[in-house]
């Protein structure tokens, strides 16, 4: 992946303001050539977001909350792969979303063949997408306007979650990513949660930078294989929000795939519809 001057080993005298913590450069095939993250060693309080982002900003380095889990599945952990990504700008997000939407209709609607005609009507979920079913385009940008600023709205949700991680996420650590955009940040360091779905998850982020175009989303949270998004104009009409979760189901099948009801317009009217959080994981 293409980038810029990592500020990162510099990180000691950059004069930013920081608490105990850790640099990260463990990859699945060895130490990288540099660090791909700084994390802190303890938990994220609320105002670490907005002081680290205008601190960091001019450094070109971004804030982020990162997550081990319930397995404690910290960022050394997360077998992170920067060699093998590209460049989000180097992708259309409209394409990736129809192939992937493509690779997976068609993947479901080759199992059903294999299961048979009456496993298929019986196995197949009504309102999911029909197999062999056309990509049906980009969602509209919402007709209503932003409520507030696409990056104090991140904040206001990393606080909230920061003020009790425990409960969220199982704990959460603020951290330092070099990107100059928040959607690049998955890019940045080579984040493999989606391996299952995409082995290049530059793809991902050419569609995250589309939503940050369209809906003022920002990436807040990165775990080992989960991401929420914070999302400063979400849909906020029912029609919209089910143009959108199509865009959810190609980016993340795993949302509705694996989470009752599969149903994807049920999916639209709970996790899309006015919703100023996006929560996904990949199997």
């Amino acid at each position: 992946m293409a980038t810029l001057p990592n500020p990162l080993p510099d990180l000691a005298s950059s004069g930013l303001v920081l608490p105990p913590g850790s640099l990260v450069d463990a990859t699945l095939d060895g130490p990288w050539h540099e660090p791909l993250l700084w994390h802190a060693d303890g938990p994220a309080a609320p105002r670490d977001w907005p002081d680290l982002r205008t601190a960091g900003r001019r450094l070109g380095l971004l804030p982020v909350l990162v997550t081990g889990g319930r397995r404690e599945q910290w960022p050394t952990d997360w077998d992170l792969c920067p060699d093998g990504t590209s460049y989000p700008g180097d992708h259309d997000a409209e394409e990736v979303l129809a192939g992937y939407w493509a690779d997976h209709v068609d993947h479901v609607d080759d199992a059903d063949d294999e299961l048979g005609d009456g496993a298929a009507a019986d196995d197949h979920d009504e309102d999911a997408p029909a197999p062999g079913s056309s990509w049906p385009g980009l969602a509209p940008v919402p007709a209503r306007e932003a409520a507030e600023d696409a990056d104090t709205a991140a904040a206001g949700l990393a606080g909230v979650i920061a003020a009790d991680a425990d409960a969220w996420l199982g704990g959460a650590r603020i951290a330092l990513v070099p990107a100059r955009r928040s959607a690049d940040i998955p890019a940045a360091i080579g984040w493999s949660g989606p391996v299952n779905h995409e082995n290049d998850v530059a793809r991902l982020c050419a569609v995250l930078r589309s939503w940050e175009d369209r809906f003022d989303a920002r990436v807040v949270v990165l775990g080992f294989d989960t991401m929420i998004v914070s999302v400063g104009r979400p849909p906020a009409t029912i029609g919209e929000a089910r143009a959108l979760a199509a865009e959810h189901y190609a980016f993340c099948p795993d949302n509705i795939d694996q989470a009752p009801p599969h149903d994807l317009d049920a999916y639209a009217d709970k996790a899309v519809l006015n919703q100023e959080a996006w929560s996904f994981w990949w199997d």
